[in-house]
């Protein structure tokens, strides 16, 4: 019997998986475990983990018998230990192509209610008033220059968005050649040149020990103070209490978010104070369509696992000892 093991998700049901995954010999488990002990538990002897937010830790992972494979339900998989995995030999794959449209279509929606201060507006008519004043000073996107760090699939398809606003975009990513840049008309330059030239930077790198807080106090300093930050990547990739103080203090012009360091949000968080900072519960990855490729892309990648083949996403690919699965 070939085991799946889902451990967490928040979706209604599991309908398109189990018709994906019917087959006489494989059998589907899921819970709605997060913490290691219940997962460390449930998983022990999974030929498929299959998780969204539970806590796979290293303590999880040297509990698999014979797992062949980790997939989150997601792009980021910083929920589980890359390292860990990779010494045992397990790949952890992930879905990267579900939600393209989706976030880049939010990323480009949130630059423009931020320049075009759309929220701020839409609270001054539910409060009974009418003045354009509240929004000064704004100023046209066109002709304005947007920043992009990172330069993967959802960047590149808000380059493309982007392409009708007669605005120069940059990016930065060290890990992207030129030529592909020039491709869309994007220029590639060094994450400093691109803090001090950008009127938007926009957050897509994913969340990383080296992209932990890659926007940190220095970075917003450095920023214009006509500036707006974006980020719909990882929340984790932009120092919370920095960007507090930037957006009150004035050092940037303001900041729309749909990730938090901490999320849910706590209630008392200072971020909600901020007239200039536009919050959203995570949700740019998120539409119908979206859920159901993602649960169909997932399933796939298992059953090409079931068939003794190779997943096709494998983010730790580099570091696997050979790429034998358990």
């Amino acid at each position: 019997m070939f085991k799946v093991v889902v451990t967490d998700y928040t979706y209604e049901n599991l309908d398109i998986e189990r018709k994906i995954l019917a087959r006489p010999d494989i059998e589907l488990q899921d819970y709605q475990y997060r913490d290691a002990a219940h997962v460390k538990e449930i998983t022990a002897d999974c030929d498929v983990l299959v998780t969204q937010y539970a806590d796979i830790n290293r303590e999880v992972i040297e509990n698999l018998a014979h797992c062949r494979m980790i997939i989150r339900y997601a792009i980021g998989v910083d929920n589980i230990d890359l390292a860990a995995a990779s010494e045992r030999g397990i790949p952890v794959v992930n879905v990267p192509d579900y939600g393209i449209d989706e976030v880049s279509t939010y990323a480009v929606t949130l630059l423009l209610c931020a320049a075009r201060k759309i929220p701020q507006t839409i609270d001054m008519i539910r409060r009974a008033e009418w003045n354009y004043a509240i929004t000064k000073p704004m100023y046209r996107t066109a002709g304005k220059t947007v920043g992009l760090i990172g330069f993967g699939r959802i960047p590149r398809a808000v380059a493309k968005k982007l392409s009708g606003f007669d605005m120069q975009i940059l990016a930065y990513d060290p890990f992207v050649p030129e030529e592909s840049a020039k491709e869309l008309g994007v220029k590639l330059v060094s994450f400093e040149e691109l803090v001090c030239q950008s009127d938007y930077i926009s957050v897509h790198c994913p969340l990383t020990a080296q992209t932990h807080h890659i926007v940190n106090e220095d970075v917003l300093r450095a920023m214009k103070k006509t500036a707006f930050l974006i980020n719909t990547s990882r929340g984790a990739t932009v120092d919370t209490e920095a960007l507090y103080r930037a957006c009150r203090d004035g050092e940037i012009a303001g900041a729309a978010i749909d990730v938090t360091e901490q999320e849910p949000l706590p209630a008392g968080s200072p971020l909600r104070t901020l007239n200039n900072l536009i919050i959203t519960p995570h949700i740019a990855w998120y539409t119908e369509e979206a859920i159901a490729t993602l649960k169909e892309k997932l399933a796939q990648e298992i059953i090409r696992v079931y068939e003794g083949g190779q997943p096709v996403n494998i983010v730790n690919r580099n570091s696997l000892k050979g790429m034998e699965t358990k």
